[in-house]
């Protein structure tokens, strides 16, 4: 299994030396490598099983940091980071010549964030180079939010795990694009609509693409865990599914009838913020019972309510199993 600790020294020197690292974010864990380094990005797809036609996210320190990656930055986009930045935000923005191919699946502009992690950014800051990173996981599973998640499913393939505790956001970025200049949502995350809204103004939202997606994430079956997951209304699935062999997430109350342990309750007192948080985990621990399938059910579909209801829709699809 991979060393977990915090010594930056140690996970600097393994990536210049075109190693992959475990990183935490505020977000999720991230599998990085030296988004410069052909030879790295190539390892994270075969670590991960990725496909090559998604395309990952770099990551650098700051918005001082953009300018020699991306060929320009609409108005826009520079309000948005100077707004959000370091947080959970990524910008797809026309790319330079030196972000390879690999990164960007071929198309010609590149996602990047700058992560709100103390650990991480000041990782980014001792290295010459950005991070790309995408979630420290098998392909289409439950994002790692601990630096236990990321052993537990990547150990056996990387050296060495920075651990910066527990993610405080727990789902991943949100990705704005932009085209003729005017911004569009691509992935819903850690930042609400209304946020990006309140520094831009209205935005369009385009999330799904089944193939050839513009940003990471919007693959309509993803984060998805090894058993079945039902979205619906827990009473209805609970009278159609039994109460023997289910587990159940729920937003804000147990459900009658089932054993408490094989339950998660995101959040009791229906804090949108908890949530978020505890869902990846909570997802994980389900898929880790004695059970043969995972019910689940919506929550309000504000703020940082569509994303989670982004990431159970998808993580209940059937495409791709």
């Amino acid at each position: 299994m991979a060393e977990i600790g915090t010594d930056i020294l140690k996970a600097k020197t393994l990536l210049e030396n075109g190693e992959l690292v475990g990183i935490p974010t505020e977000t999720v864990y991230g599998l990085a490598g030296n988004a410069l380094n052909v030879a790295s990005v190539a390892k994270i797809f075969e670590v991960k099983d990725r496909p090559f036609f998604d395309p990952l996210i770099i990551h650098v320190a700051d918005i001082s940091s953009i300018g020699a990656y991306v060929e320009n930055i609409p108005p826009l986009a520079t309000k948005l980071a100077m707004a959000f930045w370091p947080g959970p935000l990524t910008l797809v923005l026309p790319r330079k010549k030196n972000i390879p191919d690999l990164v960007t699946s071929g198309i010609d502009t590149v996602g990047i964030r700058s992560p709100a992690h103390t650990l991480t950014n000041r990782l980014l800051r001792e290295l010459s180079f950005p991070l790309a990173a995408p979630s420290a996981n098998p392909f289409g599973y439950i994002s790692p939010t601990k630096a236990s998640h990321v052993n537990d499913q990547l150990g056996e393939k990387i050296q060495y795990i920075l651990d910066g505790g527990e993610c405080k956001v727990g789902i991943e970025s949100t990705i704005v694009g932009f085209e003729n200049n005017l911004p569009k949502i691509y992935r819903m995350g850690g930042l609400s609509i209304e946020e990006i809204e309140s520094v831009v103004g209205k935005t369009d939202v385009h999330l799904h693409s089944s193939s050839n997606p513009k940003a990471p994430g919007q693959l309509q079956s993803h984060y998805s865990p090894k058993k079945k997951l039902v979205l619906g209304d827990l009473k209805k699935l609970i009278n159609i599914y039994g109460s023997n062999h289910v587990g159940v997430l729920a937003f804000n109350e147990l459900q009658n009838g089932l054993k408490p342990n094989h339950q998660r309750v995101l959040s009791p007192t229906g804090d949108l913020i908890v949530a978020a948080q505890n869902l990846f985990s909570y997802l994980r621990e389900l898929d880790q019972l004695n059970v043969e399938i995972i019910l689940a059910e919506e929550v309000p579909e504000v703020g940082l309510g569509r994303a989670i209801n982004d990431r159970l829709r998808r993580a209940s699809a059937e495409i791709g199993r």
